[in-house]
């Protein structure tokens, strides 16, 4: 079972430093037909302007994991952590018994494109924690890279949640199938191009839900980027 959740039916709002926009209910958008996916809570795609960010602001009792496609982003946060996340990297933040952080576009000219996702964590009140790493191009060119997951394989960023994180970019002409566990759901969200998922075509902000099905094969005629979640 396929069931798409396109980009133009997103809940989308220009702050003038911050154009963003919700796949699921956040924030000022609310819809009762979008809570969320499985353990996915919240998949924001957000266009920050030049010196602009989020300030200081708590979170607890969920995993918060970030992708930054064009510019940087910033990152403070209260366990004393400071970084600078740029294309090809990947963050994960435990907000579990409480944390707080900031987000920030240190450039003066560049805006920066990124997604933040939210997960559902496997308890609550997990000790609060931050990584960060690089996942170079060739690592995920015409194939899944597992960036992370609730055990760390395969040097991927551990999450607290039964969720695998995969990130791709994929050629003209090149095509993927994976395969889905028994009782296991899929997410398919385009970053970037346009990707043809079985016999539905998808662009970027798209996003697919994938459940009852043996495996989820896509594949493009473009140049693509895509995010996928193997969820429980």
């Amino acid at each position: 079972m396929f069931r798409i959740r396109k980009a133009r039916g997103r809940g989308q709002f220009d702050h003038g430093w911050l154009r963003t926009a919700h796949t699921f209910s956040f924030a000022d958008y609310f819809d009762p037909e979008q809570m969320g996916f499985r353990s996915l809570r919240v998949m924001n795609e957000d266009h920050v302007a030049p010196g602009q960010g989020f300030g200081t602001h708590p979170h607890r009792d969920m995993e918060i994991v970030t992708c930054v496609l064009e510019g940087e982003l910033e990152h403070r946060d209260s366990l004393g952590n400071g970084a600078v996340l740029r294309p090809g990297e990947f963050q994960r933040m435990t907000a579990g018994s409480g944390i707080r952080h900031s987000e920030f576009n240190p450039s003066t000219t560049t805006p920066v494109h990124l997604y933040q996702i939210w997960l559902t964590p496997r308890a609550k009140g997990l000790p609060p924690s931050y990584d960060q790493r690089l996942f170079p191009q060739e690592e995920r060119q015409g194939r899944l890279r597992l960036v992370a997951s609730p055990d760390g394989t395969d040097q991927s960023l551990k999450i607290e949640q039964d969720t695998r994180i995969y990130l791709s970019q994929l050629r003209a002409g090149e095509a993927i199938t994976y395969p889905l566990k028994p009782d296991r759901h899929a997410w398919l969200q385009v970053l970037r191009g346009n990707v043809v998922a079985g016999a539905i075509a998808l662009e970027a902000g798209d996003g697919l839900a994938v459940s009852d099905e043996n495996a989820l094969a896509f594949s493009t005629t473009s140049e693509a980027e895509v995010m996928l979640f193997d969820l429980n």
